[in-house]
């Protein structure tokens, strides 16, 4: 059974809400970053709800899962990624703690949904 109706999900909702938020914050990354880690910081943001959505396009549970967990992998990458920002002084810790509350209810909902996802076949 797959889940279709991937927009009416919590999680793509939320990482959606991150992704806008990434955005907002990486405009503030020095120039010289454009193509560096505001780039892939953008990258790995996207990739959460995009792959949410294409798990939920799978006809089989178990491609389903893997798109998922996929999306979970981003959402560590993100946050490592974040962590080298502030290292690098491109965010402040405020702005850190935010986006790293935003990464962890992600990835809440989502290992929630995967779990809820497993039971479905």
């Amino acid at each position: 059974m797959s889940y279709k109706v991937y927009n009416d999900l919590d999680v793509w909702r939320e990482s959606r809400t991150l992704v806008k938020t990434v955005y907002d914050v990486t405009k503030g990354f020095p120039k010289e970053e454009l193509y560096g880690l505001s780039n892939q910081i953008r990258r790995c943001a996207v990739s959460i709800p995009s792959n949410i959505a294409e798990g939920c396009g799978r006809n089989h549970t178990k491609d389903s899962i893997q798109f998922f967990y996929i999306s979970r992998g981003s959402l560590f990458e993100l946050e490592t990624q974040l962590y080298l920002s502030f290292d690098q002084n491109y965010i402040d810790e405020q702005t850190l703690k935010l986006l790293i509350e935003r990464t962890t209810t992600c990835k809440k909902l989502l290992n929630g949904f995967i779990n809820y996802y497993q039971t479905l076949n």
